[in-house]
């Protein structure tokens, strides 16, 4: 994303990481330290919502390494929720028992606590991983601060892919991928039928509502904040969002009042729906769960209002941060700059290829990294991912031009923007005034 920032902001900001990382060896020496230096018998704690089984196995694949080359360092695992995460951290904060080490939060969830003094610089972590080993830009989201890291990526993702049946197409007789608004309603109406639905957009009062709208309205022409971050919900391209929002619901399953991530992706996977709304981990669960479509499985950019509109992926950054109340500094330090080792990265990323796409330029062009079949079978689609991820952006940095907003966070986590579609979607409630309550209860969160 760097690429899209002036030369002036540019030559700014890389001023001051070399000043700070380069102002690094002495500390980051720690980072090489025998383990011996630190108490023995330490346990630190992972946090992560991502926990599919063949994660698990490749957190396993991590841990030990780490464990066989820092005796008497111990690094237990511990499930947390997508929709979840915002109490379970806010108990642990509140309490002193925090994590060592959370993984796989978006980037909003970072630059939130951070702005609330609970997270550890993460500059010694960039420096022993090798800040020139991550593509240009991917640490920019995390500078909320001049020339200090709140955290770091895991990876990227492409959460707002349109993901489509070939074959569906090729039965209801549409030629090509819908663009526009107006092509995927009307590839949606044609496909629907015979049990299965156009899409399976959530309506539910949860976080992916939130992230789906705001892409939609942003797929519109519009954005939730101006650049200095003023809102800016009220204004014709919201309604339009919402309109078309509302118009898709006859296409969606019953179900999708109830629908997160989970279920979404499930729908498409399943065959119950013929398009799809979701990052790359559709590829291998279709691969292992309903492989008679697996060959007909492609995606794109999601649709906008029409093709004067630029796409706008949604990239919520996956992260890696440490709480500054985390005991072990260093070990934990050491431990996070491990997870970006090799062998260990490498299986992570291949838990679910296409999903978590490598953050490392290092690692992206690894030839064992490329050496996994679902890379190699769906390649036109991850490479599509990896480019429109690295050009996306989230409520917490919308555009290029727009200030890192530290509250972005706290607006996913209040509903708000899920309690606006499903007022004005499901309920019939009157478009401006709600929009105008929505717009009131954002500019509370803002000033709290």
């Amino acid at each position: 994303m760097a690429n899209n920032t002036s030369n002036s902001q540019k030559q700014t900001r890389g001023t001051s990481r070399r000043a700070v990382l380069g102002g690094m060896a002495a500390t980051g020496a720690v980072l090489a330290a025998p383990a011996r230096l630190w108490a023995q018998d330490a346990t630190l704690r992972w946090w992560s919502p991502q926990a599919s089984p063949a994660q698990l196995a490749a957190y396993q694949t991590q841990i030990g390494l780490f464990e066989a080359a820092n005796p008497g360092v111990k690094v237990a695992f511990e499930k947390t929720s997508d929709e979840g995460y915002q109490p379970q951290l806010a108990a642990a904060f509140a309490s002193g028992e925090v994590p060592n080490i959370v993984t796989h939060l978006p980037s909003f969830a970072v630059s939130d606590y951070w702005s609330n003094g609970l997270l550890e610089a993460f500059n010694e972590v960039i420096e022993a991983v090798g800040p020139e080993k991550y593509y240009r830009g991917a640490n920019d989201i995390y500078e909320i601060d001049r020339g200090v890291y709140a955290g770091t990526g895991i990876g990227n993702s492409a959460a707002n892919m349109l993901w489509i049946r070939k074959d569906l197409m090729e039965k209801a007789g549409i030629e090509k991928i819908p663009e526009t608004w107006d092509e995927l309603r009307s590839a949606a109406q044609k496909m629907q039928g015979g049990g299965i639905y156009g899409a399976p957009l959530p309506y539910a009062k949860n976080s992916m509502t939130t992230l789906t709208i705001i892409g939609f309205i942003h797929l519109a022409g519009g954005q939730v904040f101006t650049p200095d971050l003023q809102v800016a919900l009220d204004s014709d391209e919201t309604r339009n969002a919402l309109e078309f929002y509302k118009s898709m619901r006859e296409f969606c399953p019953p179900g999708a009042t109830n629908y997160s991530w989970g279920e979404s992706l499930t729908a498409f996977v399943s065959g119950a729906t013929a398009t799809g709304i979701y990052t790359g981990r559709v590829l291998i669960n279709v691969n292992d769960q309903n492989p008679a479509i697996a060959d007909y499985v492609t995606c794109a950019t999601y649709p906008r209002i029409s093709a004067d509109v630029a796409p706008w992926t949604f990239n919520d950054f996956p992260s890696v941060f440490i709480p500054k109340a985390a005991g072990n500094m260093d070990a934990t330090k050491k431990f996070a700059a491990s997870l970006y080792d090799g062998a260990g990265y490498i299986q992570q990323l291949h838990a679910a290829p296409g999903h978590v796409l490598p953050v490392l330029k290092t690692v992206a062009e690894d030839p064992a990294y490329l050496d996994n079949p679902i890379i190699q079978k769906y390649t036109p689609e991850v490479d599509l991912m990896s480019s429109s991820a690295a050009a996306g952006h989230n409520l917490g940095w919308e555009s290029p031009e727009h200030k890192p907003n530290v509250k972005a966070g706290a607006i996913v986590g209040s509903g708000v923007l899920a309690e606006m579609v499903q007022r004005i979607v499901l309920n019939d409630e009157d478009t401006t005034k709600v929009i105008n309550e929505t717009s009131t209860a954002i500019e509370e969160i803002m000033l709290s």
